[in-house]
């Protein structure tokens, strides 16, 4: 079904009188009910453009729906949105709701109220609408009706319009591409590559090294209003050379994507990326994706931010000499983390504890070892992101808590009240000073420096990431909830969640339709954000969630795991070894 939507007719007000009454009785409504309501409901051909309706429509199946937008900004009204009762349940009322919220955002509203049938309510809640009390009915004496609010907001301005000039993008999911630069890509790099999908607010084409479930941009761009995208994957499954070398090598590929006229995000920037891009980077643009570089920029600029500690950092140049050190400060009831100079995601990291040191399959040299900062404090794993935009100017992005484990890094938590105001401001201060150093190094895109919180409860920085990272997804997505539903949401990224049985692409988007369902009703939205590995012996799934309050947003991850282990119950395992 394509629905089309347009600026109603004031001819088509009885007939859309008459769709609005049918929906209406779909609730299971009487006739002297129904009559009760017909006065209010009513459409005149003279309120056809001043109560802003539109209607959706379908070229085979005519009037689905009509929703209108009331009042005068900066507050307004959605006074109507009811769909045809034979069309409820195929994205009709979904998608005259986004357009509503469009159109007042686009004149200037601000503050959207919803006088909702009781049975409606459910479904506006779901869209992100905030009950804020009830009103007297119109039509029914004694009968009070839901009311429910959307805080609008703009991306015109700020770091959202920066990144992508306010317009739509295509997404190049280079992630092992972008490995590969300082050594072997890891493991998980062409999973990690779904979460390019997120990589700007709203995607115009998606380009990733492997193949994907048909159905999941779908199953994500129906909740964020995205529209079509265009997805060119299985592109570098397999191949050497890289994502960006890949499309390079297809002409035809090149040519479309260059008619778009939309600029291309990377995950990380290449030389292959700069090629595809026609941009021409500095030599030097990455300099700070080297640890050892980034605790060098960040023992010049402490000096200036008292409320910032650095974590000493010594360099070994072998594995011996590494060893050795280590058995110094172990005697000396010292912790230490072990780094390469350059890892993702915790790769490459290493505790060493202080119960005695023992020779550990530490990699050759050179090494980095760097005082543990110690502390119980919460939050403890912190991360600033920003962005240097095309001038060289520093956008602040926001500070986001990260989930991790050991030193892997699982996920993050973007949002109100996440983190302290002052604490907030102290990373976010340090985070602005390490933007502007490698701007001036000749570094253009996003950027982030990532923290831990000592017992002191000051904050440590460890390393800074000159790509896009797992807190990047949450800030996309929560710019994109926040401007197409409204309100201020609450963002975490889940990286890992196992599941209970490998799940081929029917079952994983029954299981992924369903829970998603599931989150709907209390109040919370998914996004499934990594579906590659549902497969895999170990199997497991990524997934975006967001609510507006902390408990649903808890609630929601609980369900998801939980459903997720449930898989198994999916599945008979049979002695032969096979699920039937």
């Amino acid at each position: 079904m394509e629905v089309r939507i347009r600026p109603a007719c004031a001819e088509e007000a009885t007939a859309l009188t008459e769709l609005v009454l049918r929906s209406k009785a779909h609730w299971g409504y009487d006739a002297e009910f129904l009559e009760a309501c017909r006065e209010e409901l009513t459409i005149g051909s003279h309120e056809i453009e001043g109560r802003r309706i539109v209607v959706a429509e379908d070229e085979d199946l005519g009037l689905l729906g009509v929703a209108s937008l009331e009042g005068t900004a900066p507050q307004g009204r959605l006074g109507l949105c009811f769909v045809e009762p034979r069309a409820i349940g195929r994205g009709v009322g979904r998608a005259l709701y986004f357009h509503v919220l469009a159109a007042a955002r686009g004149l200037g509203f601000t503050r959207i109220t919803i006088e909702s049938d009781p049975n409606a309510e459910p479904f506006y809640r779901r869209m992100g609408a905030r009950p804020v009390g009830g009103v007297p009915s119109g039509s029914i004496e004694g009968r009070e009706l839901p009311l429910l609010e959307v805080v609008l907001v703009t991306s015109r301005d700020g770091w959202t319009h920066a990144w992508t000039g306010g317009r739509r993008a295509i997404h190049v999911g280079n992630v092992a591409e972008f490995q590969s630069q300082f050594g072997p890509a890891s493991a998980e790099a062409a999973h990690y590559s779904c979460l390019a999908a997120f990589i700007s607010p709203h995607p115009a084409a998606l380009i990733l090294p492997r193949a994907v479930p048909p159905d999941w941009i779908d199953l994500v761009g129906n909740v964020l209003g995205w529209g079509p995208v265009e997805v060119y994957d299985g592109l570098a499954e397999g191949k050497v050379g890289g994502l960006s070398r890949a499309v390079l090598s297809r002409p035809a590929l090149t040519e479309r994507l260059k008619s778009l006229g939309l600029p291309l995000v990377p995950w990380g920037r290449t030389s292959a990326f700069s090629e595809l891009a026609g941009e021409s980077p500095g030599p030097d643009a990455l300099r700070y994706e080297s640890k050892r570089a980034a605790h060098e920029l960040f023992t010049r600029l402490a000096p200036a931010h008292p409320g910032i500690r650095v974590p000493e950092q010594w360099q070994a140049a072998t594995r011996r000499a590494a060893a050795r050190l280590l058995r110094t400060r172990s005697r000396a009831g010292r912790t230490t983390v072990v780094k390469t100079e350059h890892g993702a995601g915790g790769s490459g990291t290493w505790v060493i504890r202080n119960h005695g040191f023992r020779k550990s399959p530490l990699p050759h040299g050179p090494l980095l070892l760097e005082e543990f900062v110690s502390g119980e404090t919460e939050p403890r794993d912190l991360t600033f992101d920003g962005l240097v935009d095309a001038e060289g100017r520093v956008q602040e992005v926001g500070v986001a808590v990260m989930d991790v484990e050991g030193t892997a890094y699982q996920g993050a938590t973007v949002g109100p009240g996440v983190v302290a105001p002052p604490l907030t401001e102290t990373v976010a201060r340090f985070g602005r000073a390490v933007g502007e150093r490698i701007a001036e190094s000749g570094y253009r895109g996003w950027y982030d420096v990532d923290f831990v919180t000592g017992s002191d409860g000051r904050p440590a920085p460890t390393e800074i990431n000159l790509r896009m990272t797992g807190p990047s997804v949450a800030f996309m997505v929560k710019a994109r909830l926040d401007e197409t539903r409204g309100g201020d949401h609450l963002v975490r990224t889940v990286d890992h969640v196992p599941l209970g049985a490998r799940l081929p692409g029917p079952e994983l988007s029954a299981f992924l339709r369903e829970t998603a369902r599931r989150c709907g009703g209390i109040d919370a939205v998914l996004l499934p954000s990594i579906p590659t590995a549902a497969f895999e012996r170990a199997p497991r799934l990524g997934v975006v969630l967001a609510a507006h309050t902390r408990e649903r947003l808890d609630a929601a991850e609980g369900l998801v795991r939980a459903a997720a282990q449930d898989t198994g119950q999916m599945f008979t395992f049979t002695p032969q070894g096979r699920y039937v």
